[in-house]
């Protein structure tokens, strides 16, 4: 460390003078930090701060918005403004890539420097961290943060001095760590540090490889968890070595904590159970009367963990999770306190802080059932959690209610299926609505402070939400056993998801699965039971000889909708728009842009384009056709929307079905690479291509689903962008013409110009 020598001549004050003036032209320090969660970003700052002489400001984009998370403008505006006091500033984000921290490493002058410090320690640990923590300030903590974690490392750019860096240190394990602490702890207001890279011990190295390679080894552990469990039905499974256990036997210890290994490898597998297995039903609850109702707060967490002890156990391998909107939420604090003393198993209970009507999309909770804390006339208005729920569900939902209920009364909860044609589009099958005690002078039916009544009606009704969802699980069961399903874990999921790669990319399909059956929602109910009618040439649900090309293609359940919908037009009539001898014309239930129709052949055995030849040549030139009409109708009304036609490669629902989609992509159900890459690939293929080759060749090209998961492009100016937010936010104001190929053809529909062409 270089500290600048202060002239020592002259008497005290001269002295005390100098040193004034030295502090005044003493460089400000940016240390810009980097690293996935859980790799002690936070951690590093609160060490360095808490025994440094210097003045430091940390800066959290999850909190720069006055203890709420902000925005990266928010910081960078308070990073500037701590400069101009004098300060130094630690940057507390990810930082992940060199487009996130240029706008930091720009705070440089001729008064500041800008450091790195890059905390580059294993994915495991950081994973095994960030699965543990509890309260995080972003809330990044969980099941869910595994998946992050993996994604960003993925995505990682090491820093260079190029970038405007004066100093980066590298710190790849524990000792570095407290080694960088140390150094910035001892960094006097007159001290500066040398400048250069210190500790990088492989300068050629991207990111490290992240933890798909543990996640696949992990699935070898689910799949010997299951086979023990298959072994040993009808016996008591010994808990004196299971799989987990093993593995974290053989496995290396890590750097940093030896003793934590076997805990470690144990909250992984808690993620597997919680995160990854689509086999496992979530109800997610509010805490019922504890706002609008003003139920004090020691005695709804008393009755809500009380509760939670003696349902979880009676449930299965079900989860309940408690929901609430604030990160500092005493409730959920409360709770969570209480329920560790009572030692109740988190991975089948625990709370977790977010939008309950937005649980997967903003959180990466899968949720089956939520719990709606309703009024009496189970009516939308008022605000909280009631209005959210069917503001975000549509009038279906209140329409589906009404037919359950007129009312409730406190205690009560009534379940009700949501509808296929909600708008609330989370995986969600089923609202409960209850009515909880109201101790609130300034709403209906207050008990007056009586807690004894209170508690009471509060325990029926969370009796009665539990006994609701329960009721659900039932229903469940009974569903797959009338299938002849095995019940418990579905390994193939598992492979699948892995094979897949990062956990958010969920594959539509998987998306459409969360609707199955299993929960007796409104779909699985609307297309049950054609396995048995006169008639269907499909004898099994699960699979079945492809006439194309000899392969079995495997229709879930979920994936016979649009086979039902074309098969039966005049039952669905809510979900068609028209109808004719051989099309059914339908909006898409995920619709992926403003305008996204299907166009259903009426035919059977055309279960997908491999199955197409000549002879349904005329049938392919109608679907077009009607395709074409329905633009027209939607160019009349907004000339600005372009217009594809085509077929997927190899669908994911069962019938040989036509998209007609307008090329703006704006939707909130395009949601990852698999999504984009789905129509913006040779994957999707353009209906005038398929026709000519079908008339030339006798059938279609298909291509590979691994087009699917190729980079991010524009469907416009072919740039790339890292991700699918910045991607439609570049999409939503590019003006470049479309590519020359799709120019040609007629494969774009535009409206007509003012001269009559398009």
């Amino acid at each position: 460390m270089d500290c600048v020598a202060v002239d020592d001549n002259g008497g005290a004050a001269s002295r005390w003078m100098k040193r004034m003036a030295r502090h005044r032209e003493s460089k400000s320090v940016v240390v810009i930090l980097m690293g996935a969660p859980g790799s002690g970003k936070s951690t590093f700052c609160d060490n360095v701060m808490r025994s440094s002489s210097r003045s430091w400001v940390r800066i959290c984009q999850d909190t720069v918005g006055n203890g709420k998370a902000g925005t990266k403008a928010q910081c960078l505006a308070s990073a500037s403004s701590a400069l101009k006091d004098g300060k130094s500033v630690f940057i507390d984000r990810c930082n992940i890539n060199r487009e996130q921290r240029a706008d930091f490493v720009n705070l440089h002058s001729s008064h500041v420097d800008v450091h790195a410090v890059v905390l580059d320690l294993p994915a495991k640990l950081c994973i095994s961290r960030s699965v543990k923590r509890s309260g995080h300030e972003g809330n990044l903590q969980g099941g869910k943060a595994a998946a992050v974690v993996n994604q960003m490392l993925q995505k990682k750019e090491l820093p260079k001095l190029s970038e405007g860096f004066s100093r980066i240190t590298f710190c790849q394990n524990e000792s570095d760590v407290q080694a960088a602490v140390t150094t910035y702890s001892e960094l006097d207001p007159l001290c500066t540090l040398p400048s250069g890279c210190f500790g990088q011990k492989n300068p050629d190295s991207k990111f490290q490889l992240g933890i798909m390679k543990f996640l696949k080894k992990m699935l070898l552990v689910v799949r010997d968890m299951i086979q023990v469990s298959q072994d040993s039905v009808g016996n008591q499974v010994t808990k004196e070595k299971t799989p987990i256990n093993k593995l974290a036997e053989q496995a290396p210890a890590s750097s940093s904590n030896t003793g934590k290994k076997v805990e470690d490898d144990q909250e992984m597998g808690s993620f597997f159970d919680t995160n990854l297995l689509d086999s496992v039903p979530t109800l997610a609850f509010p805490s019922i009367s504890t706002a609008d109702f003003q139920f004090n707060l020691e005695k709804a967490s008393d009755i809500i963990v009380e509760k939670v002890a003696e349902y979880v156990e009676k449930l299965g391998n079900a989860r309940l999770v408690l929901v609430d909107l604030s990160n500092g939420s005493k409730i959920l604090s409360l709770v969570r306190s209480k329920a560790a003393q009572k030692n109740i198993d988190s991975s089948k209970f625990f709370t977790f802080v977010g939008d309950i009507t937005r649980l997967y999309s903003q959180g990466d909770l899968r949720c089956n059932v939520i719990v709606n804390a309703a009024n009496w006339r189970l009516k939308p208005g008022g605000g909280g959690v009631n209005a959210a729920i069917f503001r975000a569900a549509g009038p279906t939902l209140e329409i589906a209610t009404k037919e359950r209920a007129e009312s409730l009364a406190p205690g009560q909860a009534v379940v009700v299926p949501l509808p296929s044609s909600s708008r609330l589009s989370e995986g969600v099958t089923h609202v409960i609505h209850v009515l909880g005690p109201n101790m609130n002078p300034q709403r209906p039916n207050c008990l007056n402070k009586d807690y004894t009544n209170g508690c009471m009606v509060l325990r029926e009704a969370y009796s009665s939400l539990f006994e609701g969802f329960a009721s659900i699980l039932r229903s469940r069961e009974k569903l797959s056993k009338e299938k002849g399903e095995e019940p418990g874990l579905k390994l193939s999921t598992l492979q699948d998801r892995l094979e897949r790669g990062p956990v958010d990319q969920i594959s539509d399909s998987n998306q459409k699965v969360k609707r199955e059956g299993v929960y007796a929602s409104e779909i699985s109910k609307k297309y049950k039971g054609s396995q048995d009618e006169p008639g269907s040439s499909i004898t099994n649900f699960r699979g079945g000889k492809d006439k194309a090309d000899g392969k079995t293609k495997g229709w879930g359940s979920w994936a016979q909708a649009l086979y039902q919908i074309a098969m039966h037009p005049e039952r669905n009539k809510n979900d068609v728009i028209e109808v004719s001898d051989d099309v059914v014309v339908m909006g898409d239930l995920y619709p992926k842009a403003q305008k996204h129709l299907l166009v259903l052949a009426r035919a059977e055995g055309l279960d997908r384009l491999a199955d197409v030849r000549k002879e349904h040549l005329q049938l392919l030139s109608r679907m077009h056709a009607v395709g074409l009409k329905w633009v027209e109708k939607f160019l009349a009304e907004n000339e600005s929307l372009v217009f594809r036609l085509g077929y997927h490669s190899e669908p994911s629902m069962r019938q040989l079905h036509l998209h007609v989609i307008s090329q703006d992509f704006d939707s909130n159900h395009l949601k990852n690479k698999k999504h984009w890459n789905s129509f913006n690939s040779v994957f999707f293929r353009d209906s005038v291509d398929v026709m000519e080759e079908i008339r030339e060749h006798g059938k279609a090209k298909i291509k590979d689903e691994g087009i699917l998961s190729m980079e991010l492009r524009c469907n416009r100016c072919r740039s790339a962008r890292p991700n699918i937010p910045r991607l439609k936010s570049h999409v939503s104001s590019c003006q470049a013409p479309f590519p020359a190929t799709l120019l040609q053809n007629r494969r774009l529909v535009f409206a007509p110009t003012k001269d009559g062409l398009s």
